[in-house]
């Protein structure tokens, strides 16, 4: 994952206000597997911005895959 990269939430995060499926972009990389990540409505205004590691987010994408792509790392 890198820095605006589009992702999804993996888990319930209810203190943070965050649940699975919320989508966010990457907006800071802090450490290899660390990320600032931006959840924002559908008109664009930002309503939180956590610091969340890689194994809580599923990176999304918006167009077909190679197959060696899917593999998880």
């Amino acid at each position: 994952m890198k820095l605006l990269d589009v992702v999804a939430l993996l888990e319930d995060l209810p203190q943070l206000g965050l649940y699975r499926g919320q989508v966010g972009t990457i907006v800071e990389v802090y450490e290899p597997n660390v990320f600032e990540v931006e959840f924002s409505d559908t008109s664009g205004l930002a309503y939180t911005i956590e610091i969340l590691q890689e194994n809580q987010l599923m990176l999304l994408h918006h167009s077909p895959l190679e197959s060696q792509k899917l593999t998880a790392k």
